[in-house]
């Protein structure tokens, strides 16, 4: 077998490694409820609490300053975009933040 031959057997093995172990992926979705917290996404499937992991930016913030409490961050609202990432394997996203149009 040739070097180019190999190479290219390697490569190719190596590039169906990587598929089948389903690197992390980004992707969008949208807040449909917050209590039980459930987003849709591409409009094809619904990820319910059980599969999701929230980062501390997509929680509820607030100060109280002499008294009076002024919130930071709303926390997830429903109709909100959020950006995912899939979990190595597929069975898990992290929404990792939501997503701000300018």
């Amino acid at each position: 077998m040739s070097v180019e031959k190999l190479m290219g057997a390697i490569k190719q093995a190596s590039m169906g490694a990587v598929e089948a172990g389903a690197p992390v992926s980004v992707r969008i979705g949208t807040v449909k409820s917050v209590s039980p917290l459930s987003v849709t996404v591409d409009q094809r499937f619904t990820l319910t609490a059980e599969f999701l992991i929230l980062t501390a930016a997509t929680e509820r913030l607030a100060v109280t300053v002499e008294g009076t409490e002024y919130p930071v961050r709303p926390g997830l609202q429903a109709g909100d975009k959020v950006v995912l990432l899939r979990v190595q394997g597929g069975q898990q996203y992290v929404i990792l933040d939501k997503v701000v149009q300018g």
